[in-house]
């Protein structure tokens, strides 16, 4: 079993922008998992973050990133 310090703070998502809507807002697809926020060892404040993949995207400004926070029951820190 995982401790608390091996489980992630945050999962971190990536939605492309797919086009604007009629207010010309961005329109987002759907959210696709792409990392982590890991705890800092040692009792020091805020967090790693791991990605597995860096989408094409992100680095065009054509997306966005959420931070989710992770819970017990999807394996995550409290």
């Amino acid at each position: 079993m995982k401790t608390k310090s091996e489980r992630p703070m945050f999962r971190v998502s990536f939605a492309r922008i797919t086009g604007p809507d009629d207010q010309g807002k961005d329109i987002l697809g759907k959210p696709r998992e792409i990392g982590a926020v890991w705890p800092r060892k040692n009792g020091k404040s805020g967090g790693i973050v791991s990605l597995d993949i860096i989408p094409v995207e992100l680095t065009q400004r054509q997306g966005v990133l959420f931070l989710v926070p992770a819970t017990d029951e999807d394996g995550g820190a409290q």
